[in-house]
């Protein structure tokens, strides 16, 4: 993955990119470095999106021209926050509050309600929320693709009536915990009629072609590339065949993945523990003979073009 960050950092300045949305964790807690956000580093991003003309949306402004089918404007960032640590209450809320930028915080709401003493109360919520938004990140943060469909229900029909009765919202935003789903998980999800649900991939929104039920959000955590993922455009028109589900014995086998664009010649495809692999394109489909062994049970396969992206993830 390094050498095509190197590679991106190439490319022109002036490359036109879409719009971002970007997710943090904690902030200023050194205790976790993987989901740590720095105050220090939240700064310099904040003062780079001003000097440089970013406009700063709320989320549901992108959501909106994702629905319409427009344009996503090029200079346009949402910032979002995922869990509910108390540390964005304390550490990160301050800073927003001083740029005056918008934001989401997706709750998972088991550990407000139990009062685990890492995350925000139910009075910090109703007090953050006159700031920014407050949606919902489910219930109890499961492992969706491993619980039953009844499960999942009650997870999410628990989660929601909590919001509704300590904070009179009815969240109308949704992210998957972990970023896992899967078919039969999305169909549950959709049945609650969510304006738009979210994922952790690293990409971009370019509005037009975006799916609003599976919105890429980049996480700008440890020591993540944040003026690079600025340049990421959203590759549309791709599907991905193969692998659709997480691959047996740990070992992809075979990529398979259909562009829209049919002039496309090369592309490179990643799978984590792997990288980047460059692969050629006949006629907008890519067949790759991958025989890639992974070690995590939740992985990421994508598909780049030039400086286009698309990610998805599969969970064992």
């Amino acid at each position: 993955m390094t050498k095509v960050f190197i590679l991106l950092l190439l490319l022109s300045p002036y490359l036109m990119s879409d719009g971002h949305i970007f997710v943090y964790h904690r902030f200023d807690d050194t205790r976790y470095p993987t989901t740590n956000t720095s105050i220090k580093e939240l700064k310099k991003e904040f003062n780079y999106l001003k000097k440089n003309n970013y406009k700063v949306v709320p989320l549901i402004d992108i959501v909106n021209k994702i629905k319409a089918k427009e344009k996503v404007p090029n200079n346009w960032v949402a910032l979002t926050i995922d869990d509910g640590f108390k540390t964005f209450y304390t550490n990160g809320l301050p800073i927003f509050k001083q740029y005056g930028y918008p934001f989401t915080l997706f709750i998972a709401v088991k550990y407000t309600e139990k009062k685990y003493k890492d995350y925000v109360s139910w009075k910090q919520l109703n007090e953050i929320k006159k700031y920014g938004d407050v949606e919902f990140h489910t219930y109890a943060h499961g492992h969706y693709g491993q619980m039953s469909d009844e499960k999942i229900q009650a997870d999410m029909d628990k989660g929601l009536s909590l919001m509704k009765e300590k904070l009179n919202i009815e969240p109308k935003l949704f992210v998957y915990a972990y970023g896992e789903y899967d078919d039969r998980v999305e169909k549950i999800v959709n049945e609650y009629n969510f304006q738009a649900v979210f994922n952790q991939n690293i990409g971009a929104i370019q509005g037009e072609c975006s799916d609003e039920y599976d919105v890429d959000r980049s996480a700008l955590v440890g020591n993540a590339p944040f003026k690079l993922y600025l340049k990421f455009k959203e590759l549309c028109g791709v599907t991905f065949h193969q692998p659709t589900t997480f691959p047996k014995n740990k070992i992809v086998k075979t990529v398979e993945v259909t562009l829209e664009d049919k002039s496309i010649k090369s592309a490179d495809i990643f799978i984590s523990n792997n990288g980047w692999t460059k692969v050629k394109v006949h006629n907008g489909k890519i067949v790759w003979n991958a025989n890639k062994r992974v070690k995590l049970n939740r992985i990421k396969i994508g598909v780049k073009v030039k400086s286009k992206i698309k990610l998805m993830v599969l969970s064992k």
